[in-house]
């Protein structure tokens, strides 16, 4: 049987989500309010400055109002709290985004918690997680789970009844991706380092989502020509490619459907961050 793959491309997903924010942000600045999101960077670590460049050309393009700032690595845990507090209590701040990991001589744990949860636009508040779990809607979610998501559901795929295995059990995208897939009435398998027979649970999938941050490390046997396979894992392979947690020259050709790395999930995260600051907005104004 001829296997026709489909590309699954974020380009597309997340020109239609700017579209939608573009005029929810025109709603808002109508009403005389800007949306605007606060980015905290300590540090010059390289990672954290090319993310926010990214945050910046896409906010700019959007019409959406940035704050970024950068603070020394020197500064104390008491420190970064004190700064974290004020934008907490500025209004015309609607959003709130500080890069990890922070250094070690912080403790992270202690700033997390202090990010007021109606602006904690990555989801790291104890109270959005809980959200999440209990199936709230009302509270903020993180980018990479809700990009894979959106990366299925742009593409026309509809999640109702369908088998899911998701390769990874993390508070970052694991478990809430898990909980995001139960709300769209998926049967979800969570998959992890200890799970036997892997290819067991992938082959028997509709749908499978990787974020094992091991490069290149699935092959063709973990899956059939009727997999969705959603890649959002990133690494470098040896011979110093990006890639995804698939081979994806080995396996683009034999599943139903595949997101590349780089051009997948990677290429709606900013897109959805980003929708989650309009959504602080709506909820903070009322509008």
């Amino acid at each position: 049987m001829e296997v026709f793959m489909k590309e699954l491309r974020g380009k597309i997903v997340a020109d239609k989500l700017k579209a939608e924010l573009k005029k929810r942000i025109e709603v808002l600045e109508n009403k005389k309010v800007s949306p605007t999101l606060a980015i905290v960077r300590v540090g010059e670590n390289d990672s954290d400055i090319s993310y926010e460049r990214a945050i910046l050309k896409v906010s700019e393009s959007i019409g959406l109002h940035t704050k970024p700032i950068g603070l020394p690595v020197s500064i104390t845990t008491d420190e970064l709290i004190a700064e974290i507090e004020k934008l907490n209590a500025d209004k015309k701040v609607h959003g709130i985004l500080m890069f990890r990991p922070l250094p070690k001589s912080i403790d992270q744990e202690r700033v997390v918690n202090v990010v007021a949860p109606e602006k904690d636009v990555d989801a790291m508040n104890p109270v959005n997680l809980e959200k999440i779990f209990e199936g709230d809607k009302s509270g903020l979610e993180p980018a990479t789970p809700r990009a894979a998501v959106e990366m299925i559901k742009g593409h026309g795929y509809n999640l109702d009844g369908k088998e899911v295995v998701v390769i990874n059990r993390s508070m970052v995208v694991g478990k809430p991706l898990s909980m995001m897939l139960l709300s769209e009435n998926a049967t979800v398998t969570i998959c992890h380092s200890h799970t036997k027979d892997l290819k067991n649970h992938t082959r028997r999938a509709d749908f499978v989502i990787t974020a094992l941050g091991r490069p290149a490390s699935l092959d063709k046997s973990y899956f059939t020509n009727d997999s969705i396979v959603i890649d959002v894992g990133v690494g470098t392979t040896e011979d110093g490619k990006l890639s995804g947690d698939v081979n994806y020259e080995e396996v683009k050709d034999y599943v139903q459907a595949i997101t590349p790395v780089p051009g997948g999930v990677g290429s709606i995260t900013t897109t959805i961050l980003l929708s989650q600051v309009v959504k602080a907005c709506e909820q903070q104004t009322n509008k």
